[in-house]
């Protein structure tokens, strides 16, 4: 949602703007604003990411430690 946010306001988009490009609702990107993300699945917002001019890296590899760790990196 960071990202989202970021790219919104870097090309001064208004809500109504920012839902076309995403391909939702206003309303469901004013939910989003608030921090309401019912009914958005993680697949929806890393696809509300691309249409906004991001690409989006998962990489899966063996874990150095017997268990393993989930990292989220932004640049």
């Amino acid at each position: 949602m960071i990202e989202i946010r970021k790219a919104m306001k870097a090309r001064s988009l208004t809500q109504q703007e920012a839902a076309k490009l995403m391909g939702i609702t206003q309303p469901k990107v004013s939910d989003m604003m608030r921090g309401d993300f019912t009914n958005l699945s993680e697949r929806k917002l890393m696809d509300c990411l691309t249409r906004l001019g991001y690409d989006i890296e998962i990489k899966v590899r063996p874990a150095r430690a017997e268990t393993g760790r989930l990292m989220l990196a932004c640049a």
